[in-house]
């Protein structure tokens, strides 16, 4: 008997646990900054020792080979307010799309998405020091919007949320635009390859979609690579 899919390919789920546990992470880390920092995280992100440590900055990943700072730089958070918006946020988009696309998809499209934040920061502003989940988080923003319209929804909501996120992105100082706009772009892409890819449904092949999304999934990982590397050797 063929195992039961949803429409973009991914098994269907009980529970959103991939979200639940991605809350839980952030939620343990910002303990972990409150008692190493000593306060409630409404000091400058400097004096933090977790996110000196761990926060995304790109001069850090060029002269120390710090690598890990293009993942963990997204589980730390600036204070209580960033980390109450990206968790609601999270909280909001990320059980529909866990149903939607299946819990390794879905994954996929958060770590990426962070990723794809924190790579353009890398290239461009890698003088700047970055914390939040705010990259995988307009990731998920984009991929909604993507599978959304795939699925012929009303997603003039979500798309005046996009929209207004990025105004505030580029009109309120000390945010990362990078980080929102490397994710976003991340997003849209594995939106439209999850949505999308492969371009026709074959009875006869009921692997094809997982092996077009592994694939195309694995390649955009790749060139976050590649472009991350060549963004550290050439400077």
């Amino acid at each position: 008997m063929r195992e039961a899919r949803t429409v973009f390919g991914g098994k269907l789920i009980a529970k959103p646990y991939v979200t639940w546990t991605l809350l839980g992470l952030v939620a343990v880390v910002f303990v972990a900054q409150v008692v190493s920092a000593g306060s409630l995280g409404l000091v400058a992100t400097q004096y933090d020792p977790l996110v000196g440590q761990f926060g995304m900055w790109g001069a850090a990943v060029i002269i120390g080979d710090q690598w890990y700072r293009l993942i963990t730089g997204a589980f730390l958070h600036g204070g209580v307010m960033h980390l109450l918006f990206n968790g609601f946020a999270l909280y909001i988009l990320g059980p529909q799309l866990e149903n939607w696309l299946g819990h390794l998809r879905y994954a996929a499209l958060w770590l990426i998405s962070a990723l794809g934040g924190s790579v353009l920061g890398l290239l461009l502003q890698p003088g700047v020091m970055s914390v939040g989940a705010s990259g995988a988080i307009f990731g998920l923003f984009g991929a909604t919007f993507v599978l959304g319209r795939r699925l012929r929804l009303d997603t003039r909501f979500i798309l005046g949320l996009l929209v207004a996120n990025l105004l505030i992105t580029f009109l309120v100082p000390g945010i990362s635009w990078t980080a929102h706009i490397g994710g976003l772009v991340s997003g849209l892409v594995l939106g439209v390859v999850y949505a999308y890819l492969p371009p026709r449904r074959d009875s006869t092949r009921p692997w094809a979609p997982a092996a077009w999304h592994v694939g195309l999934t694995a390649g955009y990982m790749v060139v976050l690579a590649v472009a991350a590397v060549l963004g550290t050797v050439l400077r």
